[in-house]
């Protein structure tokens, strides 16, 4: 009887205490469902429809997965956008980590006048946003004109082979972009090393290990986290990318009669799985690889 009693006793401590949590997430769990699930449910249902306008709303005629087929079998422009830029992106996003590391490491420095080269970093964030990130490449600030003054493809050619060449110029050409999309990661950085005890430090320097050795067996370790949280922002902030072609090819079938939203849905949903692939990818190495420090250590 005591053992009914103290068990109904703990079920309504639980379902008090987690019903107070499902109460606090409540308002968020409605506008998820109103605003990002039905939207996203929605535009499924369509991508397995031939989506028309009609007098009053839309007329759905059930195709099933053609407009997946169509997307690579009759679609001449789709697959050779989505393949190109999804190579630019796999050779950008390390070099933005990369960069925003080394960066990181500069300006974690102490330094006079260290606060304002931190804000000179994080202000394109602010500033090269959405419309104004379109305008300004629109009226070319964001093009490197030495790459053709000095004509650097043969070079390029000769050291990747016309197969990537045009890849790794148009990373080259993107050069201002890395230093405009690099601000975020850089403070990341900045407050992943901030983690790490100054006391590690001081007792590797009395060893006698250089700042060479601390990098690698302490700073680099204890920001593993960090560099997978940054890979992860990084391939989703350039993904979304304003001027991204894949996007803008999607947005361009959404108004066209012959494909419409269904067709525009089709596509979006192909590009959402490769990288929800691509981030499940990262994800599963650095797992990975933590778990293999964490048996190591």
């Amino acid at each position: 009887m005591q053992a009914k009693e103290r068990g109904r006793a703990e079920r309504l401590y639980l379902s008090k205490r987690y019903g107070m949590g499902l109460l606090f997430m409540l308002p968020w769990m409605i506008g998820f469902a109103m605003f990002v699930l039905i939207p996203i449910s929605w535009s499924l249902f369509m991508s397995f429809n031939k989506v028309q306008v009609a007098v009053g709303g839309f007329k759905y005629e059930w195709i099933g997965f053609r407009n997946y087929r169509d997307a690579f079998l009759k679609d001449n422009v789709f697959p050779i956008e989505l393949i190109t830029y999804i190579q630019e992106m796999l050779l950008m996003v390390p070099i933005i980590v990369i960069f925003a590391l080394l960066i990181a490491l500069m300006l974690n420095q102490k330094f006079p006048g260290r606060f304002i080269y931190r804000a000179l970093f994080f202000l394109p964030v602010i500033f090269a946003t959405g419309q104004v990130l379109s305008e300004l490449f629109l009226q070319g600030a964001g093009d490197i004109p030495f790459l053709e003054q000095y004509n650097l493809l043969p070079l390029v050619e000769e050291y990747v082979g016309k197969q990537f060449a045009e890849t790794v110029m148009a990373v080259l050409g993107k050069a201002i972009l890395i230093l405009w999309y690099s601000g975020v990661q850089i403070l990341i950085f900045i407050a992943g090393f901030q983690t790490i005890s100054p006391t590690i430090y001081e007792a590797v320097r009395i060893d006698g290990a250089s700042p060479w050795d601390s990098f690698w067996k302490i700073t680099l370790p204890a920001c593993v986290p960090f560099i997978s949280l940054n890979v992860l922002y990084t391939i989703i902030d350039l993904f979304t990318f304003p001027l991204n072609p894949v996007l803008k090819h999607i947005k361009d079938n959404m108004f066209k009669v012959d494909t419409g939203y269904g067709y525009a849905s089709a596509l979006a949903w192909i590009y959402f799985g490769l990288i929800f692939a691509l981030i499940a990818l990262v994800l599963w190495l650095f797992n990975r690889s933590l778990k293999t420090r964490r048996v190591h250590s």
